[in-house]
């Protein structure tokens, strides 16, 4: 007598419905897992812009980057345009780019984590409404992410 040996239609469908709840159940922890692991991203990068953003204004007389002064502190003016550039690269006291008493602050800028810039947008709108990665106001001279309203309260 020969026995044929292997697995019946029944069995391998119950195999496979088994395969398919658990991974019903394990899919969306990973979706999850991400999504929290570029929460941290941001407030970690957050964290350090803000450190580096009050560095950067003690030894600049009290000046955020997005100001500049060509007449020796006399006066200063906004350039927010080179935001970026006076924290990545050198600049003087009164934030001239062409200096080399201080800086680089940070390596390269941060890009968020949410929507992949790594531009910042002085004033303007409210940070959370996008356009940039991250949003700089100077009343309150607070940086904070510009990718949706729910990360802008960080």
């Amino acid at each position: 007598m020969t026995r044929n040996r292997g697995f019946t239609l029944v069995e391998i469908l119950i195999v496979v419905i088994i395969l398919g709840i658990l991974a019903a159940i394990v899919i969306p922890q990973f979706s999850s897992a991400s999504n929290d692991a570029r929460e941290s991203a941001l407030a970690s990068d957050l964290q350090t812009l803000r450190s580096q953003l009050e560095l950067y204004n003690i030894q600049h007389l009290d000046r955020y980057p997005h100001l500049q002064s060509t007449d020796n502190g006399v006066t200063w003016t906004p350039d927010a345009a080179s935001f970026v550039v006076r924290l990545t690269g050198q600049t003087d006291d009164y934030g001239q780019i062409t200096g080399t008493t201080y800086g680089p602050y940070m390596q390269k800028f941060p890009t968020n984590a949410f929507n992949g810039l790594d531009t910042v947008r002085v004033d303007g709108a409210a940070a959370g409404t996008g356009g940039a990665g991250w949003h700089f106001a100077t009343a309150s001279f607070r940086m904070s992410p510009d990718d949706n309203g729910t990360h802008a309260a960080l």
